[in-house]
């Protein structure tokens, strides 16, 4: 038997000699959910030059995010394969900016040794020719993994629901869920939540949208919930609220509250524009979420007062801003500190999470341009990468100030995962671990 351990937004079961959840970044968003490692002492400085453990060559275009449990780093992948197809555009209303399809694809999860970067397995979980190509920004692998050390999840959307063995990436279960057919056909992007033994999927698209609750060991349906809603992008967020875990979806139409347990609807709040792409975050109480694609639009709700419909001026809504919200870089939330960026550029706001007092700035920040990884903090440090391979590390106390300014040869739009002293980061072309070089190696091997 496992003795539980429950944390901040992710609950997962640990072995007696392997109980410390925070050291590891299981998901997309960190051992919290909330872009922060409680353990980790990763570096400030790097360049292609120093400051490099191991750099491997990526064989595709992925914007999945690392997951690490242990000495194993986990990855997802859209790989083109075979003869090249006449190019076929996306035809669904309004697409725009789109690669047209051109060739079947395998979809793909791999594990990589954290100590040297090599390959320990590979396996092809689905092989498609894919419905859409998706935003030329965006990639056909574009959900990340979640494990608990035992099992690692991947999602692919139309491509699938997959559970694999940790040791050697054999299948254990997989789901099919049907075709997703996103707005403007840019793709699909939401990463699963787990919690304990239950595994949640969120399916907003332009057909019928639902959430849907999973055993995670064998991957049947315990709840599924129909939901009102146009495509969205965001991840959900399971917490714990006086005792009862719910799991809360942001999106256009509401932003929601579940019991996970049953799937009963807790509480509902309106006010995100369209394409909501940043998820939510939560800390001591309050949940925060934005979006800004038409509009403009952040709100914090005090969770523990949240049920039924939350008008606008219910008192569980703690506070609304409609300027400088997030597009597609979630929010940060460390204690009551939150950070978030302005849009895709590099305007940084920091506020009291629960007040919604301006701390300081905004900050505008030298040197980055377009961004879609989400800030990472650890160690008295925010990280901030941006897709012309530029990073900015900044002081978070006793004052918000730079420390560094780095930049490697590639493109950046996964969210990096921070484990002991070391950032892991993907980028278009090479996966890195940037940290202490002693005994290092900097090869630029295939997988």
């Amino acid at each position: 038997m496992f003795p539980s351990v429950r944390i901040l937004g992710f609950a997962i079961m640990a072995s007696v000699v392997d109980a410390a959840p925070d050291d590891h970044w299981p998901q997309w968003r960190g051992p919290e959910a909330n872009g922060v490692s409680p353990t980790a002492t990763p570096p400030t400085s790097w360049s292609e030059e120093s400051g490099i453990r191991w750099k491997v060559a990526m064989d595709s275009k992925g914007h999945a995010s690392p997951v690490v449990w242990g000495e194993r780093l986990f990855l997802s992948h859209a790989i083109g394969y075979g003869e090249r197809l006449e190019p076929i555009p996306d035809t669904a209303p309004g697409a725009h900016d789109n690669l047209p399809v051109t060739q079947r694809h395998r979809f793909v999860v791999a594990a990589h040794d954290t100590g040297d970067g090599s390959e320990l397995w590979r396996t092809t979980v689905h092989e498609a020719l894919p419905h859409e190509g998706g935003h030329d920004t965006g990639s056909l692998a574009s959900a990340s993994p979640i494990t608990d050390g035992e099992t690692v999840w991947a999602h692919f959307g139309s491509q699938g629901l997959y559970a694999l063995n940790t040791e050697d990436g054999s299948i254990l279960w997989s789901r099919d869920f049907g075709r997703m057919d996103t707005k403007h056909a840019h793709g699909e992007g939401a990463s699963p939540a787990l919690w304990q033994k239950t595994l949640v999927v969120n399916w907003d698209h332009r057909g019928p949208s639902f959430i849907e609750a999973l055993d995670a060991t064998s991957g049947e349906t315990l709840w599924r919930q129909e939901r009102d809603e146009v495509t969205s992008w965001a991840t959900p967020l399971i917490v714990e609220v006086e005792g009862r875990a719910q799991v809360v979806t942001s999106a256009t139409q509401a932003i929601r509250g579940y019991d996970l347990q049953s799937g009963q609807l807790l509480w509902s709040a309106t006010g995100l524009p369209n394409n909501v792409v940043a998820s939510p975050v939560y800390s001591n109480g309050v949940l925060v979420t934005g979006a800004s694609y038409d509009f403009q639009s952040m709100l914090a709700i005090d969770l523990p007062n949240a049920q039924g419909t939350l008008e606008r001026d219910h008192p569980a809504i703690l506070w609304r801003s409609n300027r400088l919200t997030p597009y597609v870089p979630s929010p940060l939330v460390l204690d009551d500190q939150l950070f978030y960026l302005r849009h895709l550029q590099n305007i940084l706001t920091w506020r009291n999470a629960r007040t919604g007092e301006e701390l300081g700035g905004p900050f505008r920040l030298p040197g980055l341009r377009m961004i879609f990884a989400s800030p990472v903090a650890a160690d008295n440090k925010l990280y901030i990468f941006d897709r012309s391979g530029a990073a900015l590390v900044m002081r978070l106390k006793p004052e918000l100030e730079p420390l560094a300014f780095n930049r490697l040869d590639d493109q950046f739009s996964a969210t990096p995962a921070l484990v002991g002293d070391t950032i892991y980061l993907r980028g278009e072309r090479f996966l890195y671990a940037l940290g202490p070089e002693e005994g290092s190696q900097n090869s630029e091997t295939s997988p």
